[in-house]
């Protein structure tokens, strides 16, 4: 301790002491976070991959160089939800694609996988905790047994969590995020797109552990 810090008051040496305690927590925080956010299992083979809305183009690639390898043999595509723009669109005869009808056209109709191999799930889902719980009644003893889970790299823990949770121990949960993807844990600060994946998943994660499910 510097001779200048021995000179204060013990509740003054205690506050300084706590302040440089929460700098110390919070630069480990700041530069393990990253890696804290992503979790990636190894791959074995599964009865299906699962993948899940948003970032389509790079968890479409990914599925499809995981099924070109023989790690599955059938894709499931998460439905997404419905906008209210598509209802409308519809009610005057006009279908406007989601998500997961474009990525299976892309499947089925330019790159030629077999059109029984890829599905929709049916239904409408917003989060993760919802996708989970949609394919649960395909899972189970009798059923599907494990599952590829394709996210973006730095959900990958939210999303192992939030089927771990919904599938629990009878069902291997695979959890994946594509090559091309972008996130870098142990640098994500040098990026715009690493802060802003960070900010938006830290405190998801968070809530995922306190139990919430949204």
């Amino acid at each position: 301790m510097s001779a200048a810090a021995a000179g204060l008051p013990a509740r003054k040496r205690r506050r300084l002491f706590m302040t440089l305690l929460a700098l110390c927590a919070g630069l480990v925080v700041f530069f393990f976070i990253g890696r804290v956010l992503v979790s990636e299992d190894p791959l074995e083979h599964a009865d299906a991959i699962y993948i899940l809305g948003g970032g389509w183009e790079n968890r479409t690639y990914e599925a499809v160089q995981l099924y070109r390898a023989g790690y599955a043999a059938r894709l499931v595509l998460s439905p997404d939800r419905t906008l209210l723009g598509a209802v409308e669109l519809e009610r005057e005869g006009a279908h406007f694609p989601s998500d997961a009808e474009i990525a299976r056209a892309v499947l089925v109709d330019s790159l030629h996988l077999p059109a029984s191999a890829v599905e929709i799930l049916k239904g409408e889902v917003d989060n993760t905790a919802q996708e989970a719980e949609l394919i649960r009644p395909r899972t189970g003893p009798g059923k599907w047994t494990s599952l590829i889970i394709l996210t973006e790299c730095p959900a990958t823990r939210r999303a192992a969590f939030a089927f771990h949770r919904a599938l629990g121990p009878a069902v291997k949960v695979i959890t994946r995020c594509s090559r091309l993807d972008p996130f870098e844990a142990r640098r994500w600060w040098r990026t715009r797109w690493g802060v802003r994946e960070v900010m938006y998943e830290t405190p998801k994660l968070i809530a995922y552990w306190l139990g919430l499910a949204g």
